[in-house]
């Protein structure tokens, strides 16, 4: 450990969908001396609930910038959501938990590595090589100047185009951001509608157009974020301007207090184009 060692004990998550290897993991990692809480989840929707989850001290984490939990323990091999594609998912959060994978299925360590694990635990497992893993999460959360958390250093960040998980009749579906056309707040929901539908997600708008904004997204009204080069229009309508969304000619609203900053975000698109 580095002279810049991060004393602060660790606040894990454990996910694994058979019970007696939950159970062993999550026992494994409260035996570690350096992990405080150990959180866990028998499939990968339930894993990713307990990022939006109302404990207070999670919830004062997510306040103070910090990742809800500080690692992630996942097996890979999970029926529905697999613990691969959770992991995409949770190595694009901003701020992200270091991913270790705890699993029976060594054919599978190139893939996790290429998401940034900082390590790969073979069932069965003794307490000492946990230990190593849990040795290698500190080392990688105490490491000031180093990537961010869940990217291998001197890495460019892979997870360019973020995934949104949405619940549809008892199963998680994962629906890219490339995909999505434009955004309707709806409360404190927020209605993505894509190529191939719509789909209510619990995320307000205000929060999605901060996450979106470097991946082109702008918002034109209070009610609305849009991906900008699928704008194909800007024109004035009744009660002011509108813009025309891809080939299917949707036509939403712009406020006034919107239009300025939408027309200079078309002129520079324009000009880089």
């Amino acid at each position: 450990m580095s002279a810049h060692e991060d004393t602060r004990k660790l606040i894990v998550l454990a996910v694994d969908d058979e019970l007696k290897g939950l159970d062993e993991l999550t026992y494994g990692l409260r035996n570690n001396p350096h992990v405080h809480r150990v959180f866990s989840a028998s499939d990968a929707s339930d894993a990713l609930r307990l990022f939006s989850h109302d404990d207070p001290e999670l919830a004062a984490r997510r306040a103070g910038g910090l990742p809800t939990v500080d690692a992630v323990f996942a097996d890979i091999d999970m029926p529905g959501l697999s613990g691969m594609e959770m992991s995409r998912v949770i190595a694009a959060m901003n701020p992200s938990p270091v991913l270790v994978f705890v699993t029976g299925h060594a054919e599978e360590a190139v893939n996790a590595f290429d998401l940034g694990a900082v390590d790969y635990v073979l069932k069965p497992f003794q307490q000492d090589r946990l230990d190593r893993s849990v040795a290698r999460v500190r080392e990688k959360l105490s490491s000031a100047t180093g990537p961010p958390t869940g990217q291998a250093a001197g890495e460019p960040v892979k997870n360019d185009d973020e995934v949104i998980p949405v619940e549809l009749a008892g199963t998680t579906k994962l629906i890219p951001r490339s995909s999505v056309r434009w955004v309707e707040a709806q409360g404190d929901y927020a209605r993505l509608f894509t190529t191939e539908g719509s789909h209510l997600v619990r995320i307000p708008l205000a929060q999605l157009e901060e996450r979106w904004e470097k991946a082109g997204f702008v918002r034109i009204h209070r009610s609305f974020l849009v991906a900008l080069p699928l704008i194909t229009e800007l024109r004035m309508g009744q009660g002011g301007y509108q813009v025309v969304i891809g080939n299917e000619e949707k036509v939403l609203p712009v406020s006034r207090r919107h239009t300025r900053a939408l027309k200079d975000r078309l002129v520079g698109a324009g000009r880089g184009g």
